[in-house]
């Protein structure tokens, strides 16, 4: 038995009782549901132990994979698929725990500009080893071959969804 199990029959249900439900897509977009707040919660978990949340871990990735570590808080909002708001949250707590600093941008002082500081540098890299362990950990069901096409077929349903 599956976990999933209890959520697929109710979708089975609706479609009984309304026959132009489409199944397989409300099956799949549940099963994404699941599945993000699965990796979310353990993710969280983890992190924790460095405290911080999985939505200040997104952007601090950001930030540490940038060749120059300096984004501007659009860039990072489209970086880790946030929105503006939650951005401007999320790199409040990060300025506050001296992560991350806020420059104001070379040519328009308007503007101001998140590069990760050298301790934002040394927490990533306190943990990276945990959250490499939790990725594995999340993808030993499924080999290195179906990893790729799950990948690819994830982009394409993202690539096939319109902005909100």
């Amino acid at each position: 038995m599956s976990r999933f199990d209890p959520t697929e029959a109710r979708i089975d249900a609706t479609c009984q009782r309304w026959p132009g439900f489409p199944r397989e897509p409300a099956v799949l977009v549940r099963l994404i549901k699941a599945l993000y707040k699965n990796v979310h919660d353990h993710a969280n978990a983890v992190l924790r132990d460095f405290d911080l949340c999985h939505g200040e871990y997104n952007a601090l990735m950001m930030l540490y994979s940038t060749p120059d570590r300096l984004l501007s808080p659009s860039e990072l909002a489209g970086a880790a698929t946030e929105k503006s708001a939650n951005i401007t949250r999320l790199t409040d707590l990060l300025h506050r725990k001296g992560l991350i600093e806020r420059i104001p941008h070379a040519e328009d002082r308007r503007k101001l500009e998140l590069r990760l500081t050298p301790e934002g540098v040394a927490c990533v890299e306190r943990l990276l080893p945990s959250m490499s362990a939790l990725l594995v950990t999340e993808m030993k069901g499924l080999n290195g071959d179906e990893q790729h096409q799950l990948e690819a077929l994830l982009k394409k349903m993202l690539d096939g969804l319109h902005p909100i």
